[in-house]
């Protein structure tokens, strides 16, 4: 327990940005259309910038990628399994039940990476976007394809391929990476840029992530309360146990547990709308998870640690 107010002093600035966006949205402050210009120019520019600055100067030697590749597929299979498994328990229909997986299986980056830099230091941050690089496009193939079978979105292999080739989250880690096993590094004068960019992502990502969340649609306490535990809390511990099971290294257990443990991401909303998914429940679910994992998160890093 001698952990907690480290973990807790740094969790705190994190968790006050989220609701600092958050409380500006509702009182209108600087204006509605801000925040998804705000929004955009992080996920486009300054996010991917950062990933390309972590990856590309990193000694990816030093990490056993295998097991963590191993680890993230597993537990995405796994935890997919046991969301159909649940399915008659839950009885929602086919578009509720997307974003009952989408919120049981989706991480906000913002948060994961922010934690990781504040908790686990420059080395989290790295393995944190190794981590992003492998699992962004799983899970974006995993809940593409049970929105098309269950709430009859139109995607196609093409689309979903599409998708995944021009997400800039993708090419940021696959830049950072590609960079880095040539050899070529960060040439020309690029890193300070890079860096000056990385400097403004998480600050204004995480803002944005207090912005867009929805205060409406709360009306099933019952099965937001299921998602968000099997989320929150289920998911980490699959992490822990398959992590024991595979061996991936201590620093590497500690980020996969702590991104197992994150919110669900807003994207999930726009996916949602996307094909025909349920956006009120899965703004809501999103919403619940990021305020229980006030409670949450600090309590899985303290046993991380």
């Amino acid at each position: 327990m001698n952990q907690l107010p480290i973990i807790l002093g740094a969790l705190g600035p994190i968790f006050t940005l989220i609701l600092l966006g958050l409380g500006l949205r509702r009182f209108g402050f600087p204006g509605d259309g801000f925040w998804p210009a705000a929004e955009r120019f992080t996920y486009f520019i300054l996010f991917p910038a950062l990933l390309v600055q972590r990856l590309a100067l990193a000694r990816l030697g030093d990490y056993a990628v295998g097991p963590v590749a191993a680890v993230i597929v597993m537990l995405l299979l796994g935890m997919t399994a046991l969301v159909y498994a649940l399915r008659p328990w839950l009885k929602v229909d086919g578009p509720a039940f997307t974003s009952v997986y989408q919120g049981a299986i989706r991480f906000n980056t913002y948060v994961g990476l922010a934690v990781a830099l504040a908790v686990f230091q420059t080395e989290g941050g790295t393995v944190a976007a190794l981590v992003m690089a492998i699992m962004i496009p799983l899970i974006n193939v995993l809940c593409v394809l049970v929105l098309t079978v269950h709430a009859g979105g139109s995607a196609t292999v093409a689309g979903v391929a599409r998708g995944l080739l021009t997400n800039p989250l993708i090419l940021g880690c696959l830049t950072g990476i590609g960079l880095n096993l040539s050899g070529i590094g960060l040439p020309w004068g690029s890193a300070a840029v890079l860096d000056i960019l990385a400097r403004a992502a998480l600050p204004l990502g995480l803002l944005a992530v207090g912005a867009g969340l929805r205060l409406e649609g709360l009306g099933r306490p019952g099965l937001l309360a299921a998602v968000s535990t099997l989320k929150l809390l289920v998911l980490p511990m699959l992490a822990a146990a398959l992590c024991g099971l595979l061996q991936p290294g201590r620093l590497e257990t500690a980020v996969l547990v702590t991104f197992a443990a994150l919110p669900g991401a807003p994207t999930a909303y726009i996916l949602a709308r996307q094909l025909n998914g349920d956006t009120s429940l899965i703004a809501a679910i999103v919403t619940v998870e990021t305020a229980a994992a006030l409670v949450t998160l600090p309590a899985v890093l303290v046993w991380v640690a």
